[in-house]
């Protein structure tokens, strides 16, 4: 997994009906862009993040479409 700041993490759901989570990469703390990553939520909160098998990056930045 390689990621940049800026990036979305997006986590999910593991059960029917659980939505996925969405987090914005503010850090690489991994050698090269790997893990692991200091992410913010929507609602601020920063957490450290080493993403399972279940993340994938979205490498749009936020605001940013397709």
């Amino acid at each position: 997994m390689h990621a940049s700041k800026g990036d979305r993490l997006v986590v999910h759901g593991r059960t029917v009906g659980q939505k996925d989570h969405v987090v914005e990469i503010v850090e690489v703390l991994g050698p090269k862009g790997n893990p692991p990553y200091r992410v913010r939520t929507e609602n601020g909160h920063e957490t450290i993040m080493s993403p399972g098998p279940d993340s994938v990056v979205d490498h749009r930045k936020a605001g940013e479409q397709y």
